[in-house]
């Protein structure tokens, strides 16, 4: 028995199934090669973001610690420039304490006890409070001690109030 020879249209479907096979495994291989490569591109770029996150959130805290240096800065040379501005911080302080209150102290760095008592001193004389220097007081800055109470308005307790409000940490630097 002979074989038989396939005829041309034999040929041409067998040549066109081949085709269509080798296009369509040419096609899962590229398409998972893509895929693939999609997926490296993905991950890249999720790297990159949360780097980039990182990146930002590191320049941001950057940022607040160099205006939080440069505000103690300006803040210790306006100080030194204009020591009235221990003033409105005394006003304050006595104006959180009833004028009633005996036996109070108010304890000021030795530089900033004559500009007080110049210009409040009548204030506090008759108010029956004392002034005290103390050199561990920082300039600009004061407590008023009572029998029940103190009041703190050092620059160091109000500088932390002020860091804790805008959510850091950054402590008065002396």
């Amino acid at each position: 028995m002979a074989a038989m020879l396939p005829t041309a249209d034999e040929l041409e479907r067998l040549h066109q199934q081949a085709h269509d096979e080798g296009f369509a495994a040419g096609h899962r291989a590229g398409s998972a090669k893509v895929a693939a490569e999609a997926e490296r591109l993905r991950q890249i770029v999720d790297t990159l973001t949360g780097t980039s996150q990182q990146f930002d959130q590191s320049l941001a805290n950057d940022l607040v610690e160099l205006a939080l240096a440069i505000s103690q800065q300006v803040m210790r040379q306006m100080i030194e420039l204009r020591p009235e501005l221990i003033l409105p911080v005394v006003n304050e302080v006595l104006g959180q304490l009833p004028l009633s209150h005996q036996r109070a102290r108010l304890i000021l760095h030795p530089e900033d006890v004559d500009l007080v008592k110049e210009s409040l001193g009548d204030r506090i004389e008759r108010s029956g409070w004392e002034i005290l220097g103390d050199m561990q007081m920082g300039r600009g800055g004061c407590r008023l001690e009572a029998t029940e109470c103190e009041i703190d308005a050092t620059l160091e307790s109000r500088w932390q109030r002020v860091v804790s409000a805008i959510g850091s940490d950054g402590a008065w630097i002396e």
